[in-house]
């Protein structure tokens, strides 16, 4: 069993780090509201710091599941980040999905301090982290992630590296480019049914059996012929998901004109209100402005 930091207590960091907890690690836990800090704790056990620093310090990995490029730089960098708290030796595991260039930013860094870095950014929504069967795809060194691994897979459905620094948040741009298109097809035939007249429960039944049938339309489609939309993963988070896969498009001179359409899609939602919807609700637009 590990010392082990996780730094974010969201609605995926909190059930992964209580994962570990429960698997016997010792796990010291960080979040910028302390409340959640101290809920975890009463909940799972285990400790929690007031830095990302103490937190890190005597780690022998240190987790991180936040919010986005400057998130990641403010719980590593500066004078109380993990990397100021971890020993030599010591890795450090981001699951945040972020632009590729800052995890290579930090991969540098933290190879300058003698500490191992990988990029694992997670897919399965609350209910995957919830539940213990995460999809990671990693990016790093070989034997920094087979040092990693066995701490990851108390969490994992599949964790796999990708390739060198950068190459798990390649992939997870992939996997958000894939669910972007998924979700407004899957939208596009749910309106049409209703104003078919069809009964869309019916008609999913049906056609999920053949070649239409996804994650999205098995886990998706009850709660958005009910307008239900608190069961994943907010619009507000894909949209920063999907700006970081168009600038990197633009950047490796990839064309993704269905990313960008959707994407326009997302911000017609957030028009309505919908930023904390879940990424379902592409439908919704559709029923609202057509």
């Amino acid at each position: 069993m590990a010392k082990l930091a996780f730094l974010g207590l969201g609605v995926m960091g909190g059930p992964m780090a209580g994962h570990l907890q429960k698997a016997g690690h010792e796990v010291t836990v960080y979040n910028r509201t302390a409340a959640k800090s101290e809920s975890w704790v009463k909940t799972y056990g285990g400790a929690m710091a007031l830095t990302p620093k103490e937190a890190a310090e005597g780690a022998d990995f240190v987790m991180s599941c936040v919010g986005n490029d400057d998130d990641l730089r403010s719980v590593t960098l500066g004078d109380d980040g993990a990397f100021a708290g971890m020993a030599k030796g010591s890795v450090f595991v981001d699951h945040t999905t972020v632009s590729a260039a800052v995890t290579r930013e930090l991969f540098g860094k933290a190879a300058a301090a003698g500490i191992g870095f990988i990029d694992a950014p997670i897919s399965g929504g609350q209910a995957g982290a919830e539940n213990a069967v995460l999809s990671i795809m990693c990016g790093g060194e070989a034997e920094t992630f087979d040092r990693a691994l066995p701490v990851m897979e108390v969490y994992a459905k599949i964790c796999r590296r990708i390739g060198e620094s950068g190459a798990g948040q390649m992939t997870k741009m992939c996997n958000q480019i894939a669910i972007a298109g998924v979700v407004q097809g899957l939208s596009e035939a749910l309106h049409f049914a209703e104003k078919a007249g069809l009964d869309g429960r019916a008609v999913v039944e049906v056609i999920s059996q053949g070649a239409a049938g996804s994650w999205q339309m098995a886990n998706r489609y009850e709660t958005m012929l009910d307008d239900e939309f608190e069961h994943g993963f907010a619009v507000d988070w894909m949209r920063k998901d999907l700006g970081i896969c168009l600038d990197t498009s633009d950047e490796i001179d990839a064309s993704l004109p269905l990313t960008a359409l959707v994407d326009q899609f997302y911000k017609d939602v957030q028009k309505l209100g919908g930023g904390r919807w879940d990424t379902s609700s592409l439908i919704q637009r559709l029923r609202k402005m057509g």
